[in-house]
């Protein structure tokens, strides 16, 4: 019998106090150590969940290719470890999962190869060892996308639906499960990330780091749309390498489509600075974005009114408050969107996968403020929507106030959600055990 079993039969009855099982031991997967903002908000804010059902007692595990960059924001403790894992995982994973009793799936991007088939088939893989040790999973507030490989098609219809339980973060996403065949129990929420707690003391930082610029600073989240996928393969350029053996995908032709973008957003940082006497901030939600941020900063004509900010630098309790005190944010990321809202931040996106788009659409800013990155002059089609924002910032506050709303209250249904689901594996958190040891003693 395993552990999950044993766990699942004590209910208090029959049974002396002596006999409560030890804490449940939690594998939480997801994309962990890269210094992504949205990644780091939604693990803490899962943290917090798991903390506040299972009681503190609980045994979190976090795998990372990265440690050292998690550590800067998960602090580890007798009941929260951070786990090294390699490049190829397979046998670590398997391994991780024997040795918990709950796997959880807590990266956004979970069910999609936008950004690689790498991070499709870890999360998939996991959930096929769950199931092969008669473990539960539980996909945490998730996200469904494209799927462009008909081998990832494949590999979804066989392995998602060993699932014992899918939350996602949009009914949309849980429309493009069901359209590919998942027929595992699948919840709609909204993004964990609308929960996370920044610390009060980061509160009004833009101003303070960068007094010259104070309200006046219009931020642009970008992201090289034009290096995805990252593809695994034994060698290449030392300069595409991401982490061996994986390696972004440049070409000749994707080089100059990421030079035109770069030349388009560099326009428009120096349009805001030279018509309209504003500051401009380039945020880097991932460290991967600094490249392009550098470039764009590079190729403007007032570079002295630009200044970069970067996950890399800043935590993301640091991030939100410098997003939070834009004037408005152009965004190619979906969680610089998610962790603005709460300032009701006017904003425009450029986005070239279904996660923005799908925001976009729930806050019903899509038809007017959503831009491909493939349109013939991204430049053109950007300055009439900021100029429009600009003229009149308050023609989006009461669509952001209301989806942000809607969103943090589907947000905070994750976590009964997750209680629920405790239950019905029928764990008992630690804390109430030593309730009941207090009572008898």
């Amino acid at each position: 019998m395993n552990r999950s079993s044993v766990l699942g039969r004590w209910r208090g009855t029959g049974e002396t106090l002596a006999s409560v099982p030890p804490a449940p031991r939690v594998l939480m997967l997801g994309y962990n150590g890269a210094n992504n903002t949205g990644a780091e908000a939604l693990l803490l804010a899962d943290i917090d969940d798991v903390r506040a059902v299972l009681g503190p007692e609980a045994v979190i595990t976090i795998p990372s290719l990265n440690p050292p960059n998690l550590r800067r924001y998960v602090h580890e403790t007798p009941t929260l470890r951070i786990a090294p894992i390699p490049t190829l995982y397979f046998a670590a994973i398997r391994r991780l999962v024997r040795e918990n009793d709950l796997l959880m799936l807590v990266e956004g991007s979970t069910y999609m190869d936008t950004w690689s088939s790498a991070l499709l088939w870890v999360y998939l893989w996991a959930t096929r060892c769950a199931d092969v040790m008669q473990k539960p999973s539980l996909a945490y507030a998730v996200d469904a996308g494209q799927i462009r490989s008909p081998f990832n098609r494949w590999l979804m219809r066989r392995e998602v639906n060993k699932t014992t339980r899918i939350i996602t973060r949009a009914a949309a996403a849980a429309d493009r499960l069901r359209g590919m065949g998942v027929t595992a129990p699948i919840e709609a929420t909204a993004d964990n990330a609308f929960v996370f707690r920044p610390n009060p003391a980061d509160a009004g930082l833009l101003c303070r780091v960068w007094p010259e610029a104070g309200r006046n600073a219009v931020g642009l989240a970008l992201v090289d749309f034009y290096q995805w996928p990252v593809v695994m393969k034994l060698w290449g350029p030392q300069e595409d390498c991401y982490k061996w053996p994986y390696y972004f995908t440049h070409t000749p032709e994707r080089t100059r489509a990421t030079e035109a973008l770069a030349r388009g957003y560099a326009a428009l940082a120096d349009d805001l600075v030279a018509r309209h006497g504003k500051s401009v901030a380039l945020i880097g939600m991932e460290s991967l974005d600094e490249a392009l941020l550098r470039r764009v900063h590079a190729t403007m004509a007032h570079p002295d009114r630009a200044r970069i900010f970067c996950s890399r630098e800043y935590n993301a309790s640091q991030m939100v408050s410098i997003l939070r005190g834009l004037e408005l944010l152009v965004t190619s990321r979906y969680h610089a969107c998610v962790l603005s809202l709460a300032a009701q931040v006017p904003q425009v996106a450029v986005g070239h996968d279904l996660r923005l788009k799908t925001i976009y659409r729930e806050l019903g800013l899509f038809d007017d403020f959503f831009v491909e990155p493939d349109v013939p002059n991204l430049y053109d089609s950007l300055r009439s929507r900021v100029q429009r924002l600009l003229n009149d910032p308050l023609c989006e506050r009461e669509k952001l106030q209301r989806g942000y709303e809607t969103h943090l209250r589907d947000a905070q249904r994750n976590r009964a959600l997750f209680s629920d689901f405790v239950r019905v594996q029928g764990w008992l958190p630690a804390a109430s055990a030593r309730i009941l040891r207090g009572v008898a003693a």
